[in-house]
Order: C-alpha cells, then structure tokens, then sequence
C-alpha cells in the first residue's frame, strides 16, 4: 500500500513541499521544495490503506479518527498542495478513482431518493446542529450560503448583504404586499430582508427545528411578524399561489431523483406573472457523484447538478428561464472566511462536540473551499417564470433596483417601510 500512496502523491505533487511519514516510520519527500512546507503523518496501516483505495473519502474520515495527522501545516495547506502541485494530473483521474466515481454516479439515485422523511432527517443532521457552532463563522445574519463579492476586500457581513441584494433585486418585486415564498429560509434572513426593504410578505419553509424557532424569533424582534411567517413544512406540502419564489442553497438537498418534482410543485405554486429564484451550487463539467466525505459526514442525501440536469427538468416543468448567472469563486472567498473564522474558535467549537468533530469540519471547509477554488464548483442563480414578459427586456434592472436598495438599507427608518421606489412593470 505504500508503494500505491508513494506512486500517486508523486505524480499530484511536482511542485510544493510536501512530507509523509509512514506508519513503518519512513518518510516521503514530494515537489520541488518551494512553497509552503506540509508534513502529515499516516499513524496507522489501515489509514494507509484507505488513502490507496479511495483518497477521495478516507483522507476526511481518518483525518477525523486521528489516523491521520498534519504535523506542519493545515488541512488547507496539503490539499493546496495537492490541487495545484501538478496541473497536468488529478488523483480522480486515475482508473480506479473514475472506476469508484462510476459506482458512485450509478446508485446515487437510491441514495439521493429523498422522501418527506428522509428529507426531514437529512437537515437535522446537519442544521439543527446548536446555533452556537454556526454563530462562531457565520455573519452576523447566518447567511449559511455563497456570499456576493462585490469588491475583493469586502467583509463576510458587506459580501452576504451584497448577496440579498443581488437576488432581492433579480427577484423584481415591483409593487409592496407581494407575497414570497422563501424554500429553504435557513435562519430567515432573507425572508426578513424581503419584507423590511421590499415591503413583501413572506412565507419561509424550513425542515430545521432550530432554524424555524431562530427565524421566528428574529421576526418578531423586528416586529415583522406580520408581514413575514416561518413554517416548519416540506416544500412539497405547501399550498400558494405566489408572486415570488426565492430558494437559496436549498437544492442541494432535493436529490436528483426529485428535480422534477420540484420545478413542477414550484410552477404550480408560482403564479402566471410570478418570478423564481434559484441559487444553488452546481458543477461546470459532466454529471458525477458527489464527494463520498460530504455525502456521509455533512450532507446525507445531497447532490451537486450539472447545469444539464437541471434543465432537463426546468423545461419538463412548464417554466421558462430568463436568466443565468455563474458566480465563479465568490463561495471559494465564502468558505475562506468560514474557515479562518472557524479555526480562529476551534477550541470553542471543540467545547460544544469534541476533537473529531472539529477535525470533520475541519476538513469540510478546507475540501469544499478546494473544490471552488481548484476544480468544478460554482454557483448557479437561475431566474425563471411562466410568462417572458414577467421581467424586463434587459438587465439593467437589477443594477437600478441594487442601487435603491443599497440606499434603503443606508436610511430604512427614514420612510415608511415598503415605501421606497419600486421598478415600473415589465414591458418590452
């Protein structure tokens, strides 16, 4: 087994300085020895093992038993090295790994069946988590999704206010009272942002019992318990119709085998002149199986789609979409600041779980800060409707509706809520 992990880091890693000590006590040095210096160290035969037979998944998983060590470095640090050590060649390319990646994509689809149940048990796994862990990397909202980087020295807290407004102003709600259904409302921070600067009613859906009593809460600490309601409901038992739909980092839960499902309950819930906007991590190469590390230790259930997966469904659907929009390593700059936060208060965290829970997450952030920034993930925001004409002909509309939201946000107790100017109607 040595002789396989020995083979392999050779070829991903040219460049850098990366040493592995081995469990017989012998040590691997690989690169070119510039760079920042990375020593992990293999305590075990069996962590040995896996890192031959599926790096992909056993890299976390004996991080997270401590079979495996970084001894100068971080996480972060080794998978840089990894990722960027030999352009020409990936661990994922070799026979085996697109051997196991195949088995993978094969059975996903009774791996990601996710029913009303399954579905409910797959987000408590991992949001109903205490709120006291995502207080220690969050923003001060709990924007638990990829943030808009409108300038590069932005901070986390500006770059998710960006990310509001972004979407606020795509979703073009151009008169107050519209109504809002918010899929997948996380801690209800977009929801509240909706109803204070948009004056719209909203309606947000969360599987989570603790985000459903957080965002209740928060509504009625804003005094927007009127004009904005938190239900703790599947998506697929909610009832409408609607003007607007806003879904943010939610289908990742869904499943590939209820894409269809999804944009037909949507279509049914959105009325005729009504607008929807998805934001979702999504893939830019073919269709594949989700990380084994992040489907078992993070995300049961979940999946990452190819942009032609998801339109294979949209256009079954009956909705049409106007808009597309890649946002590129906006979540790599994201998942930056997560990670930094998240290590600066690792002891904290290691107060609320233990060491193996803080090694899991670890590696979480790290690995899913590597996939945007070095290999096939971004995010997706696709706009749809039923009707062509239910959004301008082009697009300067959300650079106008940005720029009256941004002054909202700077004055909201100077005029009445839901009073700022809104866009005219759609015509062309």
């Amino acid at each position: 087994m040595k002789f396989i992990v020995d083979s392999l880091v050779s070829r991903l890693v040219q460049t850098g300085d990366l040493t592995i000590t081995y469990p017989d006590g012998s040590a691997g040095t690989y690169g070119d020895r510039k760079g920042r210096r990375v020593h992990i160290r293999v305590n075990t035969r069996k962590a040995l093992f896996g890192l031959a037979f599926d790096p992909a998944y056993y890299l976390g998983h004996y991080y997270g038993t401590g079979d495996i060590d970084v001894v100068e470095g971080e996480m972060y640090d080794l998978l840089e090295t990894v990722f960027t050590g030999n352009p020409d060649f990936k661990y994922y390319d070799t026979r085996w790994n697109r051997m196991l990646d195949r088995l993978r994509y094969l059975v996903r689809w009774f791996r990601q069946k996710n029913g009303i149940v399954r579905s409910r048990r797959n987000v408590q796994h991992h949001y109903d988590l205490t709120g006291a862990l995502y207080d220690l990397f969050l923003d001060e909202d709990r924007q638990y999704s990829c943030a808009y980087f409108e300038r590069p020295d932005q901070t986390l807290d500006e770059a998710q206010l960006a990310k509001k407004r972004h979407i606020a102003a795509k979703l073009h709600i151009n008169r107050p009272g519209q109504t809002v259904l918010d899929i997948g409302c996380g801690w209800g921070g977009m929801a509240l942002y909706l109803a204070r600067h948009m004056g719209a009613k909203v309606t947000g859906v969360t599987l989570s019992d603790e985000q459903h009593a957080l965002a209740e809460k928060r509504a009625r600490d804003a005094g927007l318990d009127d004009t904005v309601s938190f239900l703790l409901q599947d998506y697929r038992n909610t009832e409408g119709p609607f003007d607007r739909i806003v879904s943010v980092g939610m289908f990742e839960h869904v499943g590939r085998p209820n894409y269809l499902t999804y944009f037909r309950k949507s279509a049914a819930l959105l009325k005729r002149d009504g607008v929807m906007l998805l934001h979702t991590i999504g893939r830019t190469d073919r269709p594949a199986a989700n990380n084994p590390f992040i489907e078992k230790y993070i995300f049961p259930g979940g999946y990452i789609p190819a942009l032609s997966e998801i339109m294979q469904s949209v256009e079954k659907s009956g909705l049409a979409i106007t808009d597309i929009e890649i946002l590129r390593l906006h979540y790599a700059q994201t998942l930056r600041h997560w990670r930094t936060r998240f290590m600066a208060r690792r002891e904290e965290a290691k107060a609320l779980y233990d060491e193996r829970f803080c090694r899991i997450w670890e590696f979480y952030l790290a690995a899913s800060e590597s996939a945007f920034r070095w290999q096939n993930l971004v995010v997706f925001q696709l706009q749809l409707v039923h009707d062509q004409e239910a959004v301008p002909l082009t697009r300067d509309y959300i650079g106008r509706d940005e720029d009256c939201l941004r002054a909202h946000e700077a004055n909201p107790k100077g005029e009445r809520r839901g009073a700022r100017q809104f866009p005219q109607e759609a015509s062309i």
